[in-house]
């Protein structure tokens, strides 16, 4: 089994900046994917960013694109996401989950470990 927890979320003004947390513990040997997805009430969850542990391709949703970046330290089993320029239509619960499937991809059905959120909110 394994476990997934965010944290870095929290309540900040259009054009901050704000980093998000995902620390994986438990069963990780054979992940291959860590990916962060968000979701806004009444809407279907949407993938931000997946880091493919292995080649360390990143792939980004083009709403995005050059305002978040996807990192990872191994040493501490983290994987970050750095948010800037953020803008009110951020504003989402963000996850972190782990695919142990291969490629890597944005779907959401492929990732099998999911943390419980952490609250982004931006205010203009």
């Amino acid at each position: 089994q394994m476990q997934v927890e965010e944290s870095g979320g929290g309540s900040v003004q259009t054009g901050d900046s704000l980093a998000l947390s995902c620390l994986s513990s438990g069963a990780t040997v054979g992940m291959h994917c860590v990916g962060w997805f968000r979701q806004v009430p009444g809407k279907e969850r949407e993938a931000v960013a997946v880091l493919s542990l292995g080649s360390g391709r990143t792939d980004y949703a083009e709403s995005v694109e050059r305002r978040f970046t996807i990192s990872r330290d191994d040493a501490k089993k983290a994987v970050y996401l750095q948010m800037t320029d953020l803008r009110v239509d951020d504003t989402a619960m963000y996850y972190c989950a782990t695919s142990f499937s291969l490629p890597c991809t944005m779907w959401i059905h492929d990732f099998d470990y999911w943390g419980q959120g952490t609250q982004v909110t931006v205010s203009g």
